[in-house]
């Protein structure tokens, strides 16, 4: 009976000691999560507490939650805002392309024959007129004088298919030639985006041969129908700045055509929005200095900047640093 009763009571020690335990431990939690709350029970009064009931304001709050404005005296988060402006947004496709001659003809002879000679070689300027090979149209048994292959244009030789000794006929091209004073840039504009290909937009493009200049140019040439194969649609594109001798043709292009632009409308940048269950939210500072969650609609996008076509208005000022880590009424602090 006493073995009975000595165990007991050290079970019931046992089970104080576990909850003044708690106790403490849940005191510490809560001073940590409202630093200067105490452990008051209701109706409680320490020294130094106004009799009226209200507590008194911990040092160096102000009342105010800490700069942050309202909050109970919660910690400001520390953010960067960027007001909604008034801007002007493009819309742009990135397609690859290549450099070419303005236009290149080919050289046919009149007669066919032997190729006796040529008279020029890449890279070597002819003019319209200009005798650039000869044939001789002699056949066993039969001699002809031989017969002059005439350029119908001025430009560049780009290139001689034939060379002396061969067997031509008025078919086969014995030379090419290119105005290079001009050069183009011919690309393929994808069937999604054909209806946006028109005669006139911008674009910028960057050269693997000269890797961190761009240069402008815009659509010259569309053409009225799609390649069946590729479901392309063929433009070629003219470049608007000054010639540049270090610009041949051949060159790989990458073109950054602009499809769309909208002026005069609200922008934010790209990185201020937060995709969250397939809204778009960005989240605002009122005068407060207090965040506000908001759900917008977007319009045209670029690579850095979006419109907004809804949700906040120009002025109004976005977290564009540190949204992450914020909540729908949580105190801010802005820094520049």
């Amino acid at each position: 009976m006493k073995r009975k009763k000595s165990s007991v009571i050290v079970t019931a020690v046992i089970v104080i000691l576990i909850l003044v335990v708690a106790f403490f431990l849940y005191r510490e939690i809560m001073n940590r999560i409202n630093p200067g709350s105490g452990t008051q029970t209701a109706g409680a009064q320490t020294s130094g507490t106004p009799a009226s009931g209200t507590p008194s304001q911990p040092a160096g709050t102000g009342g105010a939650g800490g700069g942050g404005g309202a909050g109970g005296g919660r910690n400001a988060t520390t953010v960067r805002v960027t007001p909604v402006e008034l801007g002007t947004i493009e819309n742009s496709i990135i397609i690859n392309g290549d450099v070419l001659a303005s236009f290149q003809v080919s050289i046919y002879p009149s007669v066919a024959g032997k190729i006796t000679e040529t008279r020029f070689q890449i890279g070597d300027r002819v003019t319209q007129g200009a005798v650039v090979a000869m044939v001789d149209p002699s056949r066993p048994g039969e001699v002809y004088s031989q017969n002059p292959v005439i350029s119908t244009i001025s430009g560049t030789v780009l290139s001689v298919p034939v060379n002396a000794g061969d067997t031509v006929t008025t078919n086969t091209a014995v030379l090419v030639v290119g105005d290079l004073s001009r050069l183009v840039i011919e690309t393929f504009v994808p069937e999604r985006f054909s209806n946006s290909a028109k005669r006139g937009l911008t674009a910028q493009i960057m050269l693997e041969a000269l890797p961190g200049e761009t240069f402008q140019a815009v659509v010259d040439e569309v053409s009225p129908v799609l390649d069946p194969a590729s479901r392309t649609v063929r433009i070629r594109l003219r470049f608007t700045g000054a010639a540049d001798s270090r610009i041949k043709a051949g060159m790989f292009a990458t073109v950054s055509l602009v499809t769309n632009t909208r002026r005069d409308v609200p922008v934010i940048p790209r990185n201020t929005l937060i995709n969250t269950y397939g809204s778009w939210i960005v989240f605002i500072v009122d005068e407060k200095n207090i965040a506000q969650r908001r759900e917008v609609s977007l319009g045209l996008e670029s690579e850095t900047m979006v419109e907004i076509s809804g949700g906040i208005s120009v002025g109004d000022r976005v977290v564009s640093a540190g949204q992450n880590f914020l909540s729908q009424g949580e105190p801010v602090r802005i820094v520049e």
